[in-house]
């Protein structure tokens, strides 16, 4: 490799390094692995179901049976999404004291407001 590249002998060293990073990139596309599926997209089985509930077994077939619970069935077998699982369990979320008193005192200021601009 040389080191001492004269002004004359710029433009072609520089059409190398472009062929070069272009030969380079293509290789890289081609041995570029396929984008791993994330982990929360594949399915899981009822006993998965259970530990990321921390449900029983025969807690997750009931409400499953009561339509508590989304799911799918592939045969005879159970499937559940990760992320459906986790959006089951925000819903569960209980709001803090904090909370249901700031909404209160916001729906007794909208209220008031509403009354002091002739509204009833």
């Amino acid at each position: 490799m040389e080191t001492n590249i004269t002004f004359e002998q710029l433009p072609n060293e520089v059409a190398k390094l472009r062929e070069d990073v272009h030969k380079l990139m293509v290789l890289m596309r081609q041995n570029q692995a396929p984008k791993p599926i994330i982990d929360e997209d594949l399915p899981v089985g009822i006993k998965e179901a259970s530990k990321i509930l921390k449900l029983a077994v025969p807690t997750i077939y009931s409400k499953v049976s009561k339509g508590e619970l989304p799911y799918y069935k592939n045969g005879k077998f159970l499937l559940f999404n990760k992320n459906e699982l986790m959006e089951y369990i925000k819903q569960g979320r209980r709001k803090t004291d904090a909370e249901i008193e700031a909404e209160a005192d916001a729906y007794l200021y909208n209220k008031k407001k509403g009354r002091s601009n002739g509204n009833h």
